[in-house]
């Protein structure tokens, strides 16, 4: 059930604009949570009568940044995960799905919205005695800032799972959006992953891209979809992990859920040779 809770209960800083909608903000809406404002929910509900299946979207990201984190910790070993653009909090975070399956694992989290920002202290108690969370106010633009104050707190000479989960989108230009990937990847030791995804029009086609236009323009921070194949370019020099890169519920689909469905959201898991 999607929460209306009013706006006073939300953390509120000088920071935080509630005249304009939020990506994070309205996703966390369609997941059902309550760090949202009106002004989010407005604009989530329009979004969502002009393609309805924009909740399966956001459904299907959350499911895949669970299995593909999951994955990584219990079959590759993986104990540091850098999430970068991680958004607000929900349920199955990346630190509760990577503690839950190795408690010595090490999150760091990278975000720059003040309200995000605003739950971290929350999210650094919640964590197991052996593993650390940490938070990192910076902007994806500036991927050595990144790299340099994630290093407080990860080791870069051992394998880290690189997240980028729906966060490329933001980033217009994409050779800027891929140069990024390039140089955070550089940053990271062989044996390394890129855990990725972001969204298409595959499925939702017009309906959807209109959804999205009217959106940007409302003057929120515009986001891109883009097609599957130039996705696909993030992962040149990368070893894919199979299937490859899928609709996110086509990745590692459980036995006990009616899967797979097409949703207009792809990812993959890549190993860095």
């Amino acid at each position: 059930m999607m929460d209306t809770s009013p706006d006073h209960e939300l953390p509120q800083t000088s920071k935080i604009d509630t005249t304009v909608p939020h990506s994070a903000r309205i996703w966390n809406y369609w997941l059902g949570g309550k760090d949202n404002y009106a002004v989010d929910r407005e604009a989530g509900d329009k979004y969502r009568e002009q393609a309805p299946g924009v909740v399966d979207m956001a459904r299907a990201s959350r499911v895949f940044l669970t299995r593909a984190v999951r994955y990584v910790a219990t079959e590759e070993g993986i104990r540091q995960f850098l999430d970068i653009g991680t958004g607000l909090p929900t349920m199955d975070n990346t630190h509760n799905v990577a503690q839950r399956a190795a408690p010595e694992s090490k999150i760091v989290y990278v975000d720059n919205d003040p309200l995000v920002l605003a739950h971290a202290r929350g999210l650094l108690t919640n964590t197991t005695p052996e593993g650390v969370t940490m938070y990192v106010e910076a902007d994806l633009r500036r991927p050595d800032v990144i790299l340099v104050e994630a290093a407080r707190t990860l080791d870069f000479s051992r394998p880290i799972a690189l997240m980028l989960m729906g966060i490329l989108g933001h980033i217009q230009d994409w050779e800027e959006a891929k140069s990024i990937v390039r140089r955070l990847l550089d940053g990271l030791c062989p044996g390394s992953f890129l855990l990725h995804y972001d969204g298409t029009y595959e499925v939702q086609g017009e309906a959807l891209q209109q959804a999205q236009e009217e959106y940007d323009d409302t003057g929120a921070v515009p986001y891109v979809l883009r097609e599957p194949a130039q996705l696909a370019e993030l992962y040149e020099g990368l070893e894919l992990v199979e299937p490859g890169q899928v609709s996110c519920l086509k990745w590692r689909p459980e036995a006990d859920v009616f899967e797979p469905k097409e949703v207009d959201v792809y990812g993959a898991v890549a190993r860095k040779p």
